[in-house]
């Protein structure tokens, strides 16, 4: 089933989106992804959401809103309800959705991974629940041989017969690769495409696997859009954020959209750790990935050997395959956030707990802004960080009080990993200002949490670096 167009939605879409309906370019002055996270930090502050600047009584808040972005062109860009009308339409005759950060079916994993960084509109075809599911991302270039492609679509056979959905770019080449072995086999697959959703949706080839729940489709990018470099390079870290682990099969040395994204994963994001191949031919890029701290992919052979590249043939405590790694694992239901990390010991082992999140850690649906909560840190982070890590003031709850505080602290943490003020983490708990209040102090008191001056804000303290 199809969400529900939500107003909060609906106003992001006139705000940042072209509203294509079918080929053609937009003139409109669209608010970049920058701006547009700008201003969402603006109507937080203001404790309003998007949706209220297309509201009856809206004058005063874009009055307000014209320290970040100039009234006439917001207005401009707010007066497009009826080509918006027309795209809506478009979109739900070719089973299009679209939800935009402010919903409770947007992806978990993007939101808690990407934070403010996640795209504010996502697009897609095919069963959401997907996105929630985890598996193997598998990335590489577009212009291969024949045994390349060979091997990837036996990559992907092995993820479906393994029950893991296989996520990738869906660009010619490796990534369709992977794809349709994983689909040919039966099993699953996700698609974060650079372009032209709409046209790859109406495929032939797509539409049973859609249709069937096998696949879905997604992009932050405009239906109709057409390829575009910086969209591609743009879209990469989507593919990495959804995943449990990672395959880079081939790769240019220093240049292209398979190298920048495997780069940014091994130096920056850190979301999962990052095989690549290990057997045939060699490449340049490759190599290089591995002086990186790119790992050997092990080459399973069966199922379970499959498995076991997740972290998740011993549940309660699995090597680090790259140090300073966060690893999720999650059986991939629908609407349940990615697995909260334990504290590394003093080697590098990561804890992998199999309960989720509690699920305050997701938005509420009554939440007056969009803006997602904070994510699990990507990097392995010290105890203090982590919410199962109690500080020596912290005892076995006693009372219905201790064990809602129990509850809500590890929330508390991922919130606060940026400083935020008692009633703006009043709004994200959905609870009264004076709550947040008596916890934030009680978190401060135990050493977790210290209070800033200027600004006022609570902050998680800062993690000792280990060596």
């Amino acid at each position: 089933m199809m969400p529900t167009l939500s107003p909060n939605t609906q106003a992001i879409l006139l705000l940042t989106a072209p509203l294509i309906a079918g080929r053609g370019t937009s003139s409109v002055d669209l608010l970049s992804p920058g701006e547009y996270k700008r201003l969402a930090r603006h109507l937080r502050e203001l404790q309003r959401q998007p949706a209220d600047l297309v509201s009856h009584d809206a004058a005063d808040l874009m009055r307000a809103c014209q320290t970040e972005i100039d009234g006439a062109r917001l207005q401009r860009l707010l007066e497009r309800g009826f080509l918006l009308s027309q795209v809506i339409e478009r979109w739900q005759t070719r089973a299009i959705w679209v939800v935009s950060r402010a919903d409770a079916e947007y992806p978990s994993r993007l939101k808690v991974r990407l934070r403010e960084d996640a795209p504010a509109v996502l697009y897609g075809c095919g069963d959401m629940a997907l996105l929630e599911s985890g598996g193997l991302a598998v990335v590489g270039s577009r212009h291969v041989d024949d045994s390349l492609i060979d091997y990837t679509m036996a990559v992907g056979r092995l993820a479906a017969r393994a029950g893991r959905t296989l996520v990738s770019g869906g660009a010619k080449g490796i990534d369709q690769a992977a794809m349709r072995g994983a689909l040919e086999a039966g099993g699953k697959a996700c698609g974060v495409l650079a372009d032209s959703l709409e046209k790859t949706a109406m495929n032939r080839e797509h539409r049973n696997p859609l249709l069937d729940g096998q696949l879905v489709l997604i992009s932050p990018y405009d239906p109709s859009a057409g390829f575009n470099v910086g969209n591609a390079m743009q879209r990469n870290k989507l593919i990495y954020a959804l995943a449990d682990a990672s395959l880079v099969v081939s790769s240019d040395l220093n240049k292209g959209g398979t190298w920048t994204g495997a780069v940014e994963q091994l130096d920056k994001l850190r979301f999962v750790p990052v095989y690549v191949r290990s057997t045939g031919a060699p490449f340049p890029g490759l190599n290089a990935l591995r002086r990186k701290g790119a790992l050997p992919w092990p080459n399973p052979q069966d199922a379970d050997a499959f498995k076991a590249v997740f972290g998740i043939a011993t549940p309660t405590q699995v090597p680090s395959p790259q140090p300073d790694l966060v690893l999720f694992s999650e059986d991939g239901r629908s609407g349940v956030a990615p697995t909260t990390p334990s504290a590394p010991e003093t080697t590098p082992v990561i804890e992998v707990p199999i309960e989720p999140v509690p699920p305050t850690a997701a938005v509420p649906l009554d939440e007056p802004i969009e803006l997602a909560p904070e994510p699990t840190p990507s990097a392995a982070v010290t105890p203090e960080a982590t919410p199962e890590a109690t500080s020596p003031m912290t005892t076995t709850p006693s009372t219905p009080a201790d064990t809602l505080f129990a509850a809500v602290r590890g929330v508390i943490q991922l919130l606060l990993k940026s400083p935020m003020k008692d009633a703006e983490v009043a709004v994200e708990l959905n609870v009264s200002t004076a709550q947040a209040k008596a916890w934030l102090q009680r978190l401060v008191a135990e050493g977790v949490l210290e209070k800033q001056k200027k600004p006022a804000a609570y902050v998680l303290k800062q993690p000792r670096l280990l060596e």
